[in-house]
């Protein structure tokens, strides 16, 4: 059984920074190119950034470029989104998953970028 557990956010002030984690369980981690998403209120979920299975190739969405920085670790199952330099229009509930057909999706963990 697939699972994709978020942590890592809170409130914070603009500016300032979040380091989130996602830990995935029920497939082949090391093997699988990851993303993550963010659903803002009112909006649809859009693609934040994405890692290929080693490592080697992040990418990102032009609005969090040299801001944000996808990284994993797959010893530990584990993806990680460093937020740096968080904006209001950051906020939003920050999701990780697959590339392609998703899995079932977690319960996100919610970003607030507020004075």
């Amino acid at each position: 059984q697939v699972q994709l557990v978020e942590s890592g956010g809170g409130l914070v002030q603009p500016g300032g920074s979040l380091r989130l984690s996602c830990v995935a369980s029920g497939f082949t981690f090391s093997r699988t190119i990851m993303n993550w998403y963010r659903q803002a209120p009112g909006k649809e979920r859009e693609l934040v950034a994405s890692i290929s299975d080693d490592g080697g190739i992040p990418n990102y969405a032009v609005p969090v470029m040299r801001r944000f920085t996808i990284s994993r670790d797959n010893a530990k199952n584990t993806l990680y989104l460093q937020m740096n330099s968080l904006q209001p229009e950051d906020t939003a509930v920050y999701y990780c998953n697959r590339n392609g057909a998703a899995f079932t999706w977690g319960q996100g963990t919610q970003v607030t970028v507020s004075s």
